[in-house]
């Protein structure tokens, strides 16, 4: 049936909005179910335009409906002013960010977009799938999706805690502490194998921004964090208990460059990166879904230097003054 359908095409038999399934079923003498499968195949093949209320086309001949190009960004309440959202709105002057419960948003509200900007990491799946049945395209950032196949855009966290493990290593370090997020173990996973590519003994222990204090205690001369906003965090707790960086301990991070990131050490993609990596997906339109890997940048803050033996009373002392 994919075969009769798609030779219907080629030879302009069927040409822009095709007619209802039901017709088209007797018009191949077939049943609707087989027809209405071949038509999604079809679709996932970017032979066809299908979308829940608007019928089906021929790619290319559907109509373009007010307000198709504007698209629907969501975001959390703290990244709701981000530079990213910025550049993203500034780029799609019709754009609408939603930072509270998709749950709450009616079919019609939604409808009126082309496409949706996923920015964060709560976006219920269910969700995800009405977006998908409509036909609206949807880029998931900074992470690859849960449970159905969307546009992603996401860092290479892979290679840049390479490099990042590379540099540490290189410069004396053996023992990481690794502050990533409560339930998450990807970051420690994946700098203890990159790391141990450069140096056998190197240990690295999972931890909260909380545990640092008691991670250098236990020997820890270098801390990479999940994001910048983690290392911000880190950086007052070091400040707090007298630890000097990079004197003491090492700090840096992975991710998005920001006004936050460009107080720390490490691999970073930039705004710019990120926006125009999504700009392009949603302008290309790819009939597949497609994930773009963005290559980190080194950045120097300063905050990262050569391993030093030290005594442990260099770190205890000044957790005893303040206690």
């Amino acid at each position: 049936m994919r075969e009769k359908i798609r030779q219907a095409i080629v030879k302009g038999e069927l040409t822009g909005k095709l007619p209802g399934e039901r017709a088209l079923a007797t018009h191949f003498g077939a049943n609707a179910k087989t027809l209405s499968k071949a038509l999604t195949d079809l679709a996932a093949e970017g032979l066809l335009d299908r979308s829940i209320g608007r019928g089906t086309y021929v790619k290319g001949s559907r109509p373009q409906l007010a307000g198709e190009d504007c698209w629907l960004l969501l975001s959390s309440v703290e990244h709701a002013q981000s530079e990213l959202v910025k550049r993203l709105l500034s780029a799609n002057s019709g754009s609408h960010v939603i930072s509270t419960d998709v749950s709450t948003l009616r079919p019609s509200f939604i409808s009126q977009f082309g496409a949706v900007i996923d920015l964060t990491d709560a976006t219920p799946d269910a969700f995800v799938r009405d977006l998908m049945v409509r036909g609206i395209p949807v880029v998931t950032v900074g992470r690859e999706p849960r449970g159905y196949s969307t546009h992603v855009v996401a860092m290479d966290r892979v290679a840049g805690l390479s490099h990042l493990a590379r540099d540490l290593t290189l410069r004396g370090h053996r023992h990481f502490a690794a502050v990533e997020a409560q339930g998450s173990s990807d970051l420690s996973s994946t700098l203890r194998t990159v790391a141990r590519r450069y140096a056998r003994d190197v240990e690295v222990d999972s931890c909260y921004v909380e545990d640092v204090m008691t991670m250098i205690n236990h020997g820890v001369s270098a801390i990479v964090c999940d994001a910048p906003d983690s290392a911000h965090r880190v950086a007052a707790v070091l400040q707090r208990e007298g630890i000097d960086v990079p004197g003491q301990v090492s700090l840096a991070a992975i991710g998005c460059d920001g006004e936050s990131a460009r107080r720390f050490s490490g691999y970073y993609v930039t705004v710019e990166q990120k926006a125009q990596a999504i700009i392009s997906l949603l302008r290309d339109r790819p009939s597949r879904p497609a994930i773009l890997w963005l290559a980190p940048r080194s950045f120097d803050a300063g905050t990262t230097g050569d391993f030093q033996m030290r005594s442990l009373e260099q770190f205890t002392l000044p957790m005893l003054a303040s206690a």
